[in-house]
This record gives C-alpha cells, structure tokens and sequence, in this order.
C-alpha cells in the first residue's frame, strides 16, 4: 500500500514540475502596449493586421489609439478617459501639428514636452473627373497629358469658369446640365475641404498667402463658396458618390489621391468597372494633406521610429496610397493598381498656416 501511495505522490509531483517548466520556459510576450491620440483619415491604416504584426513581431509593440479631432488635440488636456498620459499623438493635418509646437493660448491646456516630431503620411489634392469631360478640358488647353498624368496646366482659367457661371455645354460637352462645378467637402467643417479651399486662396493671389495679403482674397472665396451649393461634409461619403452617381451628377469632385488607391484595393470589382473612365486630374500647383506624429514617451518614440520601417512604408503606399519617406520617394507608383499616378509631384503651393485657414473659415461662414 505505501509503495501505491508513494507512486502515486510520484507521478503527480512529475505532472506538477511538468507544468511548472513548461510555464516558466513558455516565451512571454515582451510587447507594450502603446497609447496614440489620433486624428482621422487613416483608421485602416492603423488598424491593418499587416502592420500591426510588424509592429509587435519587430519592435514589440501593441498599439492601441484613441480617435481625436485635431482642434481638440491643440485645446484639451490630451490624456485618455482613466486620465493617463499618451504615448502620442498624430495629426490628421499639419497646420495643427505646426500650431501645436508653439506655446499654449490662454485657453488651451499646457503642451506636453515632445522628444520626437515627424511628417509620417502624405497625399496631394486631386481633382476626380471622367474621360470624356477630360478629353475636351485638353481640347480647351486646360489640361495636359505628360506621359501617363493629366495636369490641370491653368487653374485661373477652371476657376474663372466657376465664377462666371460658364455652363458645360458652352465649352463644348452637351450631355451635362448646369453650370461648371469642382465639388467639394465644406471648408467650414471638413479637413479636405478646407484645404481645397486654401489653395485656392493661394492661386487666387498668384501664389503665396500670409497675414499680409489673406484679406484681399477673403471676398473672392467668399463668392466662390456661395456658387458651389450643396456640400458633403464626408469625403468618403463625396467620393462613394462621385463613383456611384457617375458623371452627370458628379463632373468634378475635390479629394485625395490616397482615396483611388484604398478604393481599388478594398473594392477591386468596382473599380474595374469605372477604372477606363475615371481621370485624375493633379492641380497645377496642388497643395499636400500630411498626418504628422509627435511622441510624448519613449514607447511613443519607438513607435514613430517603427513608422519608418520599409515594409511598413510600402503597405501604407500600395493599400492605402499614403505617400511616405522624401520627395519621389519610398514607393513605387508602378506597384498600386491606378493608372496616372506620378512618381513625384513636382508643383505643389506651400501649405497654410493655421491662424490662416481660421480666418477662411470665419469668412465663409459669415
């Protein structure tokens, strides 16, 4: 009896180390978990399984963010709901993020100190249209072909058009009713309308607005505004549309280029449908929209570090066409499915600054 009992105490101690080694030999996870503050227009790019894999297989981390509006980032305390601190944040739009780097108005929350700062994901204005209306703005001398890219060559001549109430039919295109349009999101409200709307300004004044000349250019936006109508205050909602309702309801739309690269790789059956006839027409000169990242922690920083990992920069290039790295760049344009995208964009009006963009929005709305 006392040689079953001491078997049996035996076995269970070799079940008990058993378990034991195979916990303490089990690899833990060494990953943290880091904390951003985001703005939108880049939720799937966060959220791509691809990248989070890479961020915890490669550099450890788990990212988890909380979504933001930009001027709630450069006015609140930025802090998560059980009011700890974040690890960063990353802006849906540089003038905030340039803003951000100054020292906090009276009614603003103090600023946190940053260790590291970077323009991370970029994409230019472009205007959306279709074959046939782009074959006679070439005809009008408006745009050009250069290789593969159609190139609005004279934006003052597409905007006297708006403001003189030019109809379709007078430059020649006959199966469009009313009169010449480039829809947009409103600047009142919406991130890509605004800066629409701010190179604008720019061409309007021949080039370059400051604080010494944006009153001159107020009145002409202002009007400007008014003839436009109707406007969504979604992109992604104007664009579905655009594509849905076709040429006749949408001529011209105002959007980023990223927009046709994430639709032909989310939706690649409705993109073969419209590929042949959508155009991309890259203003001359268009204006950048970049989500630019500040790192309040060393966590933060090594996330911003991570962001610059190649493999991560090629999944934000071909799935949702965010242009990352220097001018010309850490892509390849032969790599997306979209026809006519340039390697580089070589004529672009420097982008606003913030106390600019307000006094816009101020006009428009009054």
């Amino acid at each position: 009896m006392k040689n079953i009992i001491k078997g049996v105490i035996a076995f269970v101690a070799v079940i008990v180390i058993g378990i034991t080694v195979s916990v303490i030999m089990k690899p833990r996870d060494k990953a943290v978990t880091v904390m951003g503050a985001v703005g939108g227009g880049k939720e799937n790019f966060l959220a791509d399984p691809d990248i989070l894999a890479i961020l915890h297989d490669k550099y450890n981390i788990n990212l988890k963010v909380d979504n933001w509006s930009n001027n709630k980032l450069i006015k609140d305390t930025i802090e998560t709901k059980e009011k700890k601190d974040y690890d960063f944040v990353f802006f849906s739009d540089e003038r905030f993020y340039e803003y951000y780097k100054r020292p906090a108005a009276a009614d603003e929350a103090p600023r946190l100190k940053t260790l590291k700062s970077n323009i991370v994901l970029s994409t230019p204005i472009v205007i959306y249209s279709w074959d046939t209306i782009c074959d006679t703005l070439i005809s009008n001398g408006l745009v050009e072909k250069i290789q593969d890219t159609y190139y609005i060559v004279d934006m003052p001549a597409v905007l006297s058009y708006i403001e003189n109430n030019t109809k379709w039919s007078d430059i020649g295109i006959k199966d469009i009713y009313g009169k010449i349009n480039i829809a947009s999101t409103d600047p009142v409200t919406s991130s890509p309308g605004t800066t629409y709307y701010g190179l604008l300004a720019s061409i309007m004044n021949e080039g370059y607005v400051d604080e010494s000349n944006i009153d001159n250019v107020l009145p002409k936006l202002k009007d400007f505004y008014k003839l436009s109508g109707f406007m969504n205050n979604t992109p992604a909602d104007l664009f579905d549309l655009y594509l849905r309702m076709g040429k006749g309801a949408y001529p011209m739309i105002v959007d980023y280029e990223k927009s046709i690269i994430d639709f032909a790789n989310n939706n690649p059956d409705g993109f073969n449908k419209v590929k042949d006839k959508v155009r991309i027409l890259y203003p001359n000169p268009t204006i950048w929209n970049s989500h630019c990242i500040m790192s309040f922690s060393e966590n933060g920083t090594s996330y911003v570090d991570a962001l610059a990992d190649p493999e991560i920069q090629k999944i934000a290039w071909e799935k949702y066409g965010f242009r990352t790295g220097v001018v010309g760049g850490e892509y390849d344009v032969n790599s997306v499915p979209v026809k006519g995208i340039p390697q580089e964009i070589t004529s672009a009006t420097k982008g606003l600054q913030k106390e600019i963009y307000d006094k816009i929005i101020e006009a428009l709305k009054n």
